[in-house]
Order: structure tokens, then sequence, then C-alpha cells
């Protein structure tokens, strides 16, 4: 077993980052790695990772979320156990809430953060409001970062138009977050792609021969009118 992952998932407000970390979560835990979620969106009570608990602690992963999350209490507080991700030797997925919130808190843990060896996904998505330009996409990252004081270290395309996402959609989305990462130095990782496109045998056939990296994923987190 390779040593302790600490893996931080940031971005706009509905790029995908809870349902994008509930997938890193669960293909860290099928490997067999102990595995620690950490909630830090205090803000979107729809989208919360941590709605989703009772499956994930089924798969063995731990989580750790906002006090009151997924109840009628407006203002979710800090977990009380968020100390424990540096008192662990589980894997952390930290899904940082697209807002300052999750970033101001992140912000002050960051000399203990500075002291691990960990990874900050920022998770672009083409399709969001304030995040359609490149330059638009790069003043984002900027604020989270100066927020949580911590940098990004990767990128990774997230561009998706919900269930109405086809293909196309996402290869048109490719250079844009190719754009982003050369703007911000950072290395271009690839493009999530979901699942459900797989199951056509053109689309599957398109995504083994490409030159770009596609990395599927399930659709676990849905608004409660879906």
């Amino acid at each position: 077993m390779s040593e302790r992952q600490f893996n931080i998932i940031c971005g706009h407000y509905g790029c995908g980052k809870s349902n994008y970390s509930i997938n890193l979560a669960m293909e860290m835990a099928k490997e067999g790695r102990k595995v620690m979620l950490v909630d830090l969106d205090l803000v979107n009570p729809y989208f919360l990772s941590s709605g989703y608990k009772d499956m994930l602690e089924q798969n063995n992963i731990k989580v750790i979320a906002p006090l009151f999350a997924n109840t009628n209490v407006e203002t979710p507080a800090l977990p009380a156990d968020l100390n424990l991700i540096f008192e662990t030797d589980m894997d952390v997925v930290m899904d940082l809430g697209g807002d300052d919130a999750g970033a101001v808190v992140l912000g002050r843990y960051a000399s203990q953060i500075a002291a691990i060896d960990y990874e900050m996904t920022y998770l672009v998505n083409k399709y969001r409001n304030l995040t359609s330009t490149v330059d638009d996409t790069v003043e984002i990252i900027k604020e989270i970062e100066a927020a949580s004081r911590c940098k990004a270290t990767k990128v990774i395309n997230n561009s998706h138009l919900k269930f109405e996402t086809t293909f196309k959609v996402i290869e048109e989305s490719v250079e844009y977050a190719k754009g982003v990462a050369k703007e911000l130095g950072l290395p271009f990782m690839g493009s999530t792609i979901p699942d459900f496109l797989l199951e056509d045998e053109d689309v599957k056939k398109k995504v083994e021969t490409s030159e770009e990296i596609y990395f599927p994923v399930k659709i676990y987190v849905r608004a409660p009118w879906e």
C-alpha cells in the first residue's frame, strides 16, 4: 500500500465537487484503502456529499460532515471532529465548499496542511455561470487559494450539463480546461465522463481510442427534484 493520500477538491458552485469527491472516495475504498471523506460545504444544503453518508459508510468510508447537515437548520456548523484529519492514518478526500466559507475554514489549518504532501484538485466546468471563460475560471481559483491559503496542484475538467451531457459537450470543453491549466501553470489531468454515456458503444469506442484522458464517474449527487 502506498503512503497516505490527502486530496482537496475545490471549484466554483455547481462544478460537481461533491459528486467527484464521492467517486474518488469510492474508488480509493475499492482499492482497499482506508478513506475519510470530509465535507466542508457549509452553504449548499442540497449537494452535501455527506447526504450519502449511509452509502459511503457501507463502503467503509468514514464521513466527517458539518453539524446539522441535511437538516432544516439553515447554516450548518463546522464539524467538531475536523482535527481528526491530522490525527489519522486514513486517506482524506476533502469536498471544499464552492464559496469562501469552506475555503476560509481550510485556511485556519493552512500551516498543518502545508506540512502534508497534499493534492488540491481544481475541478472546472465550462458550462457554469462565472466559469465559462478561461480568465473567469482562473480568477475563481485565485480567490479560493487566497481564502484557503493553499495552492491548487492540478486541473481536472468536469464540464457537464447534468443529464443533458453528451460526449460532444465534453469534447468541446477540453481545450477550455487545458487553457485554464496552462494559464495557472498546472498539469491538466484529463476529463470526467458520466458512466451512462459509456453505455453507447460508439461513445465507448471514441473514449478508448481518443488521445485525451477520460475518467468515468457515476452520478451519485442529485437535487431533491431529480
